[in-house]
C-alpha cells in the first residue's frame, strides 16, 4: 500500500511537472494573462470547456492556439460568422460513385468539430441555429447525423471566445448553451508592464516556437487523477449551501430575492467542485482547500447566475453576486474548515 501511495504521488508529481512546462512553452507567445491561463488548464483537467470573454486585440485566439501547439492533439479553428451553417460545424453527407460497381451512395464527410482541441472563435458572431450545433458534442461527445451517431475522440475540449455582448453584431448565447462551459473566462487588458513588454516582443523579426510538451493519454490520465482527488464532506455541503443560496426562491440572502432572476442549477455545484479539485491537483496536493473553492467559484457561477432586469439597471453583475454570497457564506465554513 505504501508503495503503491508512493507511486501515485510520483505520478502526481511527474505530470503536474509537464503542467508547469506547458505554461512555460505558452509564456513564450503569451505575455501575462497567467490567471486565464490557470483557469484554461483548469477547465481541461475537469475535462470541460470554456467561454472567454475580452474586447478584440487580447490574444484571445492567439492564447488558445498557443496552448493547442504546447499539448500533441488535433486542433480545428472554427471562424464563426453570421452565415455559419451547422453543416459547416459538424459536416454533411456528399453523393460519392463507387468505381467498381458503378453505384452512388451518400457518404459523411466529417466536419471540423472531429478533432481534439476546437477553437470556437467569435461564437456569438452566429445565429443561435448555428451556435446549438455545438450542444450535443459538448455534453455527450458525440455528433448525430441522419440518424447514425458518431463518437468524438477523447479527450475533447471546446474553447469559445467572444466579444462583449454590448459590441455589435453580436448574438447572445442561450442560457442552456452556457450552462455547457465549465468555466466563464473573462480577460482584461494587460498592465502597463505588460503591454510594454507585448510591444517590445511583438514588433520584431523574432517568432518564439512552441514544442508540444504534453499528450492525451496524459491529460487524460490526468483527468482521473483529478475525480480522485478527496473532498471533505464539510465541502460538499458549503457548495450546496452556496449553489442553493444563489436561487431566489430557497435563498435566505436579500441581494438574490432582489438581483437574480434565475440562479444556478446542480451542473453549478458539480462544476465547482471538479475545478476545485482541478486546481488542487494542479498545484500538486491530493486534497481541496476552501481556497480552491473561491478561486473557482466565479468563473463557475459567471454564467449561470442571471441577473434581472433592476440589477442590470443599476450596474450589478452576477460576479458582485458571488461576491455577497462568498461573503455571507464562505467565513464560516473556511474557519471551520482550517
Amino acid at each position: 500500500m505504501d508503495q503503491q501511495l508512493a507511486d501515485l504521488n510520483q505520478e502526481v508529481k511527474t505530470l503536474t511537472g509537464k503542467l508547469k512546462d506547458l505554461k512555460t512553452e505558452i509564456a513564450k507567445v503569451i505575455i501575462g494573462q497567467e490567471e486565464t491561463v490557470d483557469q484554461l488548464l483548469i477547465t481541461f483537467l475537469a475535462g470541460g470547456h470554456a467561454l472567454l470573454e475580452g474586447v478584440p486585440g487580447l490574444a484571445k485566439t492567439l492564447m488558445i492556439r498557443s496552448l493547442s501547439q504546447a499539448i500533441d492533439l488535433k486542433f480545428k479553428r472554427i471562424q464563426f460568422t453570421p452565415d455559419l451553417m451547422p453543416s459547416d460545424i459538424i459536416g454533411t453527407e456528399i453523393l460519392e460513385e463507387d468505381h467498381t460497381t458503378g453505384k452512388k451512395f451518400f457518404e459523411f464527410n466529417k466536419g471540423p468539430i472531429f478533432a481534439n482541441i476546437i477553437l470556437a472563435d467569435e461564437i456569438n458572431r452566429t445565429p443561435p441555429k448555428t451556435q446549438a450545433a455545438l450542444l450535443e458534442a459538448m455534453q455527450e461527445f458525440e455528433v448525430t447525423y441522419s440518424g447514425t451517431t458518431y463518437q468524438l475522440e477523447r479527450p475533447f475540449f471546446i474553447l469559445a471566445t467572444q466579444n462583449p455582448i454590448e459590441q455589435s453584431g453580436t448574438f447572445p448565447l442561450p442560457e442552456a448553451q452556457q450552462d455547457r462551459f465549465l468555466f466563464y473566462i473573462k480577460i482584461g487588458y494587460p498592465t502597463e508592464i505588460e503591454e510594454n513588454q507585448i510591444l517590445k516582443h511583438t514588433t520584431g523579426s523574432k517568432k518564439a516556437t512552441i514544442k508540444p510538451v504534453l499528450t492525451g493519454s496524459e491529460i487524460l490520465r490526468l483527468q482521473e487523477l483529478v475525480r480522485e482527488v478527496p473532498i471533505s464532506d464539510e465541502l460538499i455541503s458549503y457548495v450546496n449551501k452556496l449553489i442553493r443560496a444563489t436561487r431566489p426562491e430557497t435563498s435566505n440572502n436579500e441581494f438574490v430575492k432582489e438581483w437574480v432572476s434565475w440562479g444556478a442549477g446542480p451542473r453549478a455545484g458539480q462544476a465547482l467542485i471538479l475545478t476545485a479539485k482541478a486546481r488542487a491537483l494542479q498545484q500538486g496536493r491530493l486534497a481541496v482547500t476552501p481556497e480552491d473553492l473561491e478561486h473557482c467559484a466565479y468563473p463557475v457561477l459567471r454564467h449561470r447566475v442571471i441577473v434581472n432586469f433592476k440589477a442590470e439597471a443599476e450596474g450589478i453583475t452576477s460576479d458582485e453576486v458571488t461576491t455577497g454570497l462568498m461573503k455571507s457564506i464562505f467565513p464560516a465554513e473556511k474557519a471551520r474548515n482550517k
